[in-house]
């Protein structure tokens, strides 16, 4: 954030937390100087607007009131904008510092670290690390190299629908998705999304290494009702074949497919450098055998042979 800006919000900001009445734009268009220099009316609306989007995004809560002439005014409660003392003990900041380690990969370290800083200026207690000196060996990490990730985990939080590319793994180009976010999993290294697809009516989940090009958020409300528990794990596993009811037979390269060889039932070697395995066979395992590539041949039942057959076709089509 330029300097500028900064003092610009923190300006704002302490006109509307120093108020005891709301203040029109006119009137902190009047108190700030940077407002002042805004060229016209017009320059001045958009960086005023941005400017309280950010703070209410930083956590302020901005009261919008109309008085009795019509006009529009703001302030920020004191009240409203008062933390209650924190107050942990060893254990819970220990439990809080390590919540932050986990996100030191992904975009939100930042995030998490500054939270943290916080935290500890109130008060919060400085906790011995369990896993001080052992990172080498156990480190709590949340792998998050997709660029949807953040995106969706605000549109998540704010509850916005969002569009976004995706390309289904049968499919040789991406398509538009009109998607209801509800929640973000990760599952088996990889990180998935559920929620409602507006043209199919129905719930889906969405692998977010798929998405391609940008999330766009929509200024809209949700037209399904979000469930009170979202299984996204659940779903996730049914589709991978997790909740199978028969049993497949495969060929798999010796020394690779270690996920499978954990998945099989039974395991025999070939003495061809190949492995005979038997897996649990259901919804979706036709695309996580893709995945292996030519490690990996189907030998039964023939449905799912045709399955895997036709999704390598369109991979080589793309």
């Amino acid at each position: 954030m330029a300097i500028a800006k900064a003092e610009r919000l923190m300006n704002l900001a302490l006109c509307l937390l120093g108020t005891r009445r709301p203040l029109s734009k006119r009137e902190l268009r009047g108190s700030i100087e940077a407002y002042m220099e805004a060229g016209n009316d017009e320059s001045f609306n958009r960086m005023f607007e941005r400017d309280k989007d950010d703070l209410r995004e930083l956590g302020l809560v901005i009261e919008t009131v109309e008085n009795l002439d019509g006009e529009t005014g703001y302030l920020a409660r004191r009240d409203s904008n008062r933390l209650p003392p924190v107050s942990l003990d060893a254990e819970e900041a220990a439990a809080l510092g390590l919540a932050a380690k986990v996100w030191q990969q992904a975009r939100l370290a930042g995030a998490a670290s500054g939270a943290l800083q916080k935290l500890r200026a109130g008060g919060m207690p400085e906790a011995e690390d369990p896993y001080e000196g052992q990172h080498s060996a156990i480190e709590p990490r949340i792998p998050v190299h997709e660029a949807a990730f953040e995106p969706l985990m605000l549109a998540c939080r704010d509850r916005r629908p969002v569009v976004f590319d995706y390309r289904k793994s049968t499919a040789a180009r991406p398509e538009a998705r009109q998607v209801e976010p509800w929640a973000l999993e990760c599952w088996r290294g990889h990180w998935y999304l559920a929620g409602y697809d507006r043209e199919r009516g129905a719930e889906r989940v969405f692998r977010l290494s798929r998405i391609t090009g940008k999330v766009r958020s929509r200024a809209a409300k949700y037209t399904a009702e979000v469930p009170d528990v979202v299984t996204v794990r659940e779903t996730v596993a049914s589709w991978a074949g997790e909740s199978a009811d028969r049993s497949a037979l495969i060929r798999l390269r010796a020394g690779a497919g270690y996920p499978l060889r954990a998945k099989a039932t039974a395991v025999r070697e070939g003495g061809d450098g190949w492995d005979e395995l038997e897996i649990p066979y259901g919804h979706g395992l036709d695309a996580w055998l893709v995945e292996f590539g030519p490690d990996v041949v189907v030998v039964g039942p023939a449905d799912l042979r045709a399955d895997v057959v036709d999704r390598l076709r369109a991979v080589a089509r793309a």
